[in-house]
């Protein structure tokens, strides 16, 4: 909250723009209509984790670490930060008591809304906009390199399970432009006239259709691939057992699952993501899930039926500095 504030109230846009000045407490103060010793004190911490610098010989501050950042990437940090606080900080207050009942308790107290926190975004626009700008960001990073490593063959007729209004489908077809595949979008029948309209805008409606349903209650069988992206990870392991289950059935013999899901290293003292992923999935968005070990959802996987279990995952080198989520791909057949 403290380097989030220096955004809002302007500070960091304010150093950005007089790069290479330096510029006194007093100056940032009267720029952002606060008190000097205010700016002081939140100042500590950025010249801390050298976000900022502050020369002593003329008593003022200059950009460096985050405020050097390009304009794209300031913007894409901003987006986390702003996911934070929007989404996270106020929920997890009631972080022990979400545990406690199985409940995102945050979006009762807060908000007055029972379910979950996608749900919730249809009826909250601060927590729309604050999440989806993040995860359109998270998706726009991860998607070239999922289908770069995804074989699907010509011809195949895929299924994009939890795809929302169409835009899994919709990229499926983009990445794999001539392999003449037949890509249908999964999900509740109340999406499907938005998912309908967004294949008549990419031009893509002979390609993509939409299927209304409940995982839960069964998947249409007669497909040769199962894309289960950004879905597993918000699951505790009795619902992944279901929705893997139920994609083994309705995958033709031979047929692959992808599953893209956040994943911790087998070490999780090398992970970035065990310090965010536990409280936002149990505190702030179903109350259960979170990312696993490889090792676990490959296990998870041939329990469920699936053979010659292969995985592959972003490593560091292949991310940019600020994104939390470390994505594996695992895929699995149905002999």
């Amino acid at each position: 909250m403290t380097v989030y504030a220096c955004h809002e109230l302007g500070v960091l846009d304010h150093l950005r723009e007089n790069d290479g000045t330096g510029v006194s407490a007093a100056h940032i103060a009267a720029v952002a209509g606060v008190r000097p010793d205010a700016i002081e004190q939140l100042m500590h911490l950025l010249v801390k984790e050298d976000f900022v610098t502050y020369d002593e010989s003329i008593g003022g501050y200059r950009a460096s670490g985050l405020a050097r950042l390009s304009d794209d990437e300031f913007a894409r940090a901003m987006r986390l930060m702003t996911m934070i606080k929007e989404v996270c900080l106020r929920q997890l207050y009631h972080l022990a008591d979400s545990v406690r009942t199985g409940t995102v308790v945050g979006l009762e107290e807060i908000f007055g809304f029972h379910g979950n926190l996608y749900e919730a975004c249809a009826e909250h626009d601060e927590l729309r906009g604050a999440w989806s700008a993040m995860m359109d960001q998270t998706t726009s990073l991860i998607d070239p390199w999922f289908f770069e490593n995804v074989d699907i063959e010509y011809g195949s007729r895929v299924l994009d399970l939890a795809g929302h209004t169409g835009l899994g489908a919709i990229l499926t077809c983009k990445y794999n432009p001539d392999k003449n595949l037949q890509v249908a979008c999964f999900d509740f029948p109340e999406k499907q006239d938005d998912a309908l309209e967004n294949f008549r805008a990419h031009g893509v409606e002979e390609s993509c259709s939409f299927i209304g349903g409940d995982v839960y209650d069964g998947l249409p069988k007669g497909f040769e691939v199962v894309l289960v992206k950004h879905f597993l990870d918000q699951l505790g392991k009795e619902n992944v057992f279901r929705v893997l289950r139920a994609v083994y059935e309705c995958l033709d013999p031979g047929g692959r699952i992808y599953a893209l899901v956040p994943t911790y290293p087998e070490d999780v003292k090398d992970s970035i993501q065990a310090d965010f992923f536990p409280a936002y999935f149990l505190g702030c968005s179903t109350a259960e899930g979170g990312p696993q070990k490889v090792s676990t959802y490959k296990q998870w996987m041939e329990e469920c039926g699936f053979t010659s279990v292969e995985t592959i995952s972003h490593e560091a080198d292949m991310r940019p500095p600020e994104m939390i989520h470390a994505h594996s791909i695992l895929c699995g057949v149905k002999e």
